[in-house]
């Protein structure tokens, strides 16, 4: 019976949860399976994994075939290089404290590899929080001195219109102030003309 290490898929649409399972190769991909042996979910970043290691080694060390994407998968986890270093160890190329201290070596590397993605990531979203709200500020800045400007020319043109205002009354009252002064110039004229006839 060929037996192969692949995905199932779950979760709902567009949002997909993957279990990593054991099954044999003409069984269907959400089928039935041997042995379900870790979990993938490709929605965040980066991927989390969760990966049974000591029994996808044994699967790979019994004949279990790997997808393409669960061989990158056990090769994210270090399961591929770990079954090589116990196949160089079974050759007689490797002692087993060699093969411990090579894969230690390549954990630390692999960990600190992915750290510094986390940390590139968070830093990135920082940075792009950062920008947004500089760039929100200065949208801000120009906004408000549009409107101080707008104020100010409303108030100009107020100003303007008063003091049109003020000018248009003073001629008005100059006018009114005139108009008294003439009519009694007139009457005192008028009344001495009368009284001759």
């Amino acid at each position: 019976m060929p037996v192969k290490i692949r995905l199932s898929r779950h979760g709902r649409k567009r949002s997909p949860f993957y279990h990593i399972v054991v099954a044999d190769s003409r069984a269907p991909r959400d089928g039935r399976s041997i042995e379900r042996i870790g979990s993938y979910n490709p929605t965040t970043d980066p991927a989390t994994i969760e990966l049974n290691f000591d029994r996808a080694l044994n699967w790979l060390q019994n004949g279990a075939q790997p997808t393409d994407t669960t061989r990158a998968i056990l090769s994210y986890k270090g399961v591929l290089i770990k079954k090589h270093l116990l196949d160089g160890m079974k050759k007689g190329a490797l002692t087993e404290e060699q093969v411990e201290e090579k894969f230690n070596a390549w954990l630390k590397e692999k960990e600190s590899k992915i750290q510094s993605k986390k940390d590139r990531l968070v830093k990135g979203e920082k940075d792009e929080i950062a920008t947004r709200i500089q760039a929100e500020t200065k949208v801000r800045e120009t906004r408000a001195q549009e409107i101080a400007k707008r104020l100010a020319d409303q108030a100009a043109k107020e100003a303007k219109k008063t003091k049109e205002t003020e000018e248009v009354a003073e001629e008005v009252a100059e006018e009114i102030v005139e108009v008294p002064e003439v009519t009694a110039e007139a009457e005192a004229e008028t009344k001495p003309e009368e009284a001759k006839e």
